[in-house]
């Protein structure tokens, strides 16, 4: 089994303690030298000031390629462009660009009278800049709002022919979901790299909700599992074990990367790395 290329997902802080903890997580996981690092925006693009912050201090502090996340919804196109240009203004030039979640409680997304209809709209404007390296987001079960798995894999399509040079998953607990997914991408034409999004669980009872939400599908001896598991308090080491044998079974079919969604928790995400043969590189030099 080959050793993976990883990259990790954070989400901007909301309070002070919020922005310690984000500063440990990435003091933890940085060692591990991934390819790149991504923060979130939030519903309805809550978090956009946070997010350029967030961006901007990782960028400038961490030493980590930084990659943000750009949405569509409610702001103009000039407004959104102007983002992207501050991004680039401070040396970021990748950028993950998604339609984005409407706000909380609208019944659907609504483009801005002003904006971006859609992720294809975005992702060629930011391709037409020639500043940024673009991935977007791809869903193996298809995402809860597209007609079909089909229909789904063809607005993918879409999206990489736009610009967007990779693609990253939607979390997912079996790996043949994924295999069957990139198996449908390539008879669709789709050869650019996806890369499947990993979320170890830390809370198996919030992952259960978030999952139902997503469409995401729930292995019946997954929730068995975790059930027991909590009441023997194996939950942590379950959780590693759950994601470390799906990742070694991504790489053994042919997976070089792995995007892992922290949830702003260092912990399991670490312990996967590891056992996936993944350690800190400051070890070796120390020793050499």
């Amino acid at each position: 089994m080959a050793t993976p290329r990883i990259s990790f997902e954070f989400f901007p802080p909301k309070s002070l303690e919020a922005s310690f903890r984000l500063w440990d997580t990435v003091q933890a996981l940085a060692p591990l030298e991934p390819r790149f690092v991504s923060v979130t925006y939030g519903a309805g693009g809550t978090t956009r000031e946070l997010t350029r912050d967030a961006v901007g201090t990782l960028h400038s502090s961490s030493g980590l390629n930084v990659a943000a996340h750009l949405t569509c919804v409610e702001a103009s196109k000039a407004e959104t462009m102007a983002i992207a240009d501050s991004f680039a203004k401070a040396g970021v030039n990748e950028i993950v660009a998604l339609r984005g979640d409407p706000p909380k409680g609208s019944t659907g997304f609504t483009p801005h009278v002003d904006g971006f209809n859609d992720s294809c709209e975005l992702i060629e404007a930011l391709a037409d800049t020639g500043k940024f390296t673009i991935r977007v987001g791809a869903y193996p079960e298809k995402h809860p709002e597209a007609r079909s798995a089909k229909a789904d894999i063809e607005w993918l399509k879409r999206k990489l022919d736009a610009g967007a040079a990779e693609a990253i998953t939607q979390f997912f607990f079996d790996a043949d979901t994924f295999f069957r997914f990139r198996d449908d991408c390539v008879k669709a034409g789709i050869y650019a790299p996806i890369i499947p999004g990993i979320l170890p669980i830390e809370n198996w009872n919030g992952v259960r909700r978030f999952a139902t939400a997503c469409g995401t599908a729930i292995p019946a001896e997954l929730h068995d599992a975790f059930e027991k598991a909590a009441r023997d308090d194996r939950h942590d080491l379950l959780a590693t074990a759950v994601a470390t044998e799906m990742c070694s079974a991504l790489l053994d079919g042919g997976v070089e990367d792995l995007h892992f969604y922290t949830l702003n928790k260092p912990d399991l995400t670490r312990d996967v790395c590891h056992a996936l043969g993944v350690t800190p590189r400051a070890q070796l030099r120390d020793v050499a």
